[in-house]
């Protein structure tokens, strides 16, 4: 058994590898600069985790999905692989142990968020770290048209510079052809390397439901579908009274958006994937590394910003590969909010002129200060004493970071601090069970804690203890109460970091990049959706691969355009017949595709099942070759 398969063995208990996993894992343990292609669910962490653990030295594995990190480090340390990750809600104290450990081969995996690339402090510690390679994951975020943006990915390139020798594998489930160009590019790949794995999903159904209302179409599905279900929507407010609103028609439900307490976040998101409720109403706050098999059905009741958006939410139904649908549900208004939608995400620049020069006045900064100085920003209070639209506001808040003027980052809990003020006898003469346990947890947790301020975290002492995170707030918020220790809880507020000097709004310049270009891709992402959904004449599959790049496809045979045409007369026991057909002329070895025998078969649904084949990953093409897939 060859080390790869046999680490794969080890660590997941899996007997192969699937699609292009282990091509991708062979480019990049071989040294070259590599880019995958997979879509949602295809195993993208297999192809940096394998190649990793056959190397010496630390993979460094950049990723903005906080949440995902902290899951994919607790995997990796329960299969006894050590992994630690640095994010924006960790201490500076915390930060620099995690980094002093790598730098000392305490790890095999360093998950790091993108904005944490620029400090000093990393980039200084990172020079004396063993990096095998470089894992880029949502690698299409560098892309600075691309659907989502993110300028902290450029940052990247000060790693390359740090870490020259040590290649780069990026992944991504979201990337046209256009964006697979940019994405090489603005990681310095030495030479173009990209491996695809068809984003076909034989079981997935594309619908697009017409209804005179939202609700009354999401119930008409809801009652017509088993099993779990995601409900995407855009506004918090909606998502909350939408979850409410089914659970006063009998269904159970919950719901998750970015305005919650990431405790609850996580509360809501265990008892979903537990089976808890049957359905979970969200923003696109939700979903990212979410590996739940059983989904069977995923709505929009809005519509995304482009096809890439809807591409990757549609793609968390049927995981398990049995039959799955994804509808987008429209009443009509849609081409009405479309043209509105570009306004408040692309606000004129007079309007982002203003919001700058009045958030600098709310914050109290003067022209020529500012330099570096990071500000609690508290955007509900803003609003109301200047009179902005909050969607707006952020949306000129987001061209000013990507304009280098600020660094705008969303509200996110902060960690809190404590310091216990009694002696150790007086404290303990006073707890009840569950203080005794927390306080002992804590001891065992943070050293100095009787002497200085110290960063606590409740999830972590919540997790030691078995308490809930509400039952650990209390009991410390009556230690603070009573006088035995000093607490502040961590609290959620925007930050804005001014990254330049203040300057007169008349001075401020947004290049054809930051906000033209922007513009005009969004507006035609957009358009590319809405004709999705307007489509009535070619299959929905068809389109959507089109879109990613892929030419040489088929119709899929149960979207709703293809069921209303049904003109291919492709039975499933035709199908049956087929794939007998061809695995028995493909037992002893691979055969000339030219070479099968195709008696009695009709050319489009040989072609057909052929693809049906390739996609559920049965047949593999080697050039001319054809070749049953290891393990059929």
């Amino acid at each position: 058994m060859d080390t790869y398969l046999s680490i794969l063995k080890r660590y997941w208990g899996y007997d192969d590898f699937r699609g292009i996993q282990r091509d991708i894992i062979e480019s990049i343990g071989s040294g070259h600069d590599t880019l995958g292609l997979m879509p949602t669910g295809g195993g993208k962490s297999i192809t940096f985790q394998v190649p990793a653990l056959a190397k010496p030295g630390l993979c460094l594995v950049i990723t903005p999905l906080i949440a995902l990190m902290k899951d994919q480090v607790e995997a990796l340390n329960s299969r006894g692989i050590k992994a630690a990750c640095v994010h924006s809600g960790l201490s500076h104290e915390q930060t620099l142990v995690i980094l002093e450990n790598s730098v000392f081969n305490a790890y095999k995996f360093l998950y790091i968020s993108p904005e944490r690339l620029s400090s000093e402090l990393f980039l200084r510690k990172l020079g004396h770290m063993n990096i095998c390679f470089i894992t880029v994951d949502e690698a299409h975020c560098i892309c600075q048209w691309g659907y989502d943006f993110r300028p902290s990915y450029l940052q990247i390139a000060q790693v390359r510079k740090v870490k020259p020798d040590s290649p780069i594998l990026a992944l991504t489930a979201t990337a046209t052809p256009e964006v697979t160009k940019d994405i090489q590019k603005n990681l310095g790949f030495k030479e173009e390397n990209v491996y695809r794995m068809s984003f076909f999903r034989p079981n997935l159904a594309y619908r697009v439901l017409h209804a005179d209302a939202t609700f009354l179409g999401l119930l008409q599905l809801l009652n017509t579908t088993e099993g779990s279900c995601i409900v995407y929507t855009r506004n918090r407010q909606k998502c909350e009274d939408l979850s409410k609103q089914l659970v006063e028609y009998g269904f159970s439900s919950t719901y998750y958006h970015a305005g919650l307490k990431a405790a609850e976040k996580d509360v809501r998101q265990d008892a979903w994937l537990r089976g808890n409720y049957r359905i979970i109403v969200a923003t696109n706050a939700f979903g990212m590394g979410i590996d739940k098999p059983d989904v069977r059905l995923v709505v929009h009741v809005d519509l995304p910003d482009s096809v890439e958006e809807y591409f990757q939410e549609a793609g968390r139904a049927g995981r398990d590969g049995k039959p799955a649908c994804s509808v987008i549900v429209m009443d009509g208004k849609e081409l009405e909010l479309s043209g509105r939608r570009v306004k408040l995400h692309f606000p004129d620049l007079d309007y982002v002129r203003k919001a700058y020069e009045d958030v600098c006045c709310f914050l109290q900064l003067a022209v020529g200060d500012g330099m570096n100085v990071t500000r609690e920003f508290n955007m509900e209070r803003f609003c109301v004493n200047f009179h902005y639209h909050p969607l707006m506001l952020t949306s000129a808040l987001d061209i000013l970071d990507k304009a280098g003027y600020i660094a705008y980052r969303d509200a996110e809990e902060g960690t809190s601090r404590l310091r216990i003020d009694a002696t150790r006898n007086q404290l303990f003469s006073v707890l009840d069970n569950q203080g005794e346990q927390i306080v002992l947890a804590m001891l065992r947790r943070y050293g100095g804690i009787f002497i200085d301020m110290v960063f606590i975290d409740e999830d972590m002492i919540s997790r030691d203890t078995g308490l809930t995170m509400d039952v650990i707030y209390q009991e410390l918020k009556e230690l603070a109460r009573r006088g035995l220790v000093s607490y502040i809880p961590r609290k959620r507020m925007p930050l804005i970091t001014f990254l330049r000097r203040r300057v007169m709004k008349e001075d401020l310049e947004f290049s054809f990049g930051v906000y033209a270009m922007r513009k005009e891709a969004y507006e035609f992402r957009l358009k590319a959706l809405l004709t999705y959904c307007i489509n009535t004449e070619e299959c929905r599959s068809r389109l959507l691969l089109r879109y990613f790049g892929e030419t040489d496809t088929h119709k899929c045979g149960i979207c709703d355009v293809c069921e209303q045409e049904d003109t291919t007369g492709f039975t499933e026991d035709e199908y049956l017949r087929i794939r007998e057909h061809i695995v028995g002329q493909l037992q002893h070895g691979p055969v000339r595709a030219s070479d099968i025998d195709i008696k009695g078969i009709r050319p489009d649904s040989l072609t057909w099942a052929l693809d049906y084949m390739r996609a559920k990953e049965e047949l593999v093409a080697d050039g001319p070759f054809i070749r049953l897939a290891s393990g059929n």
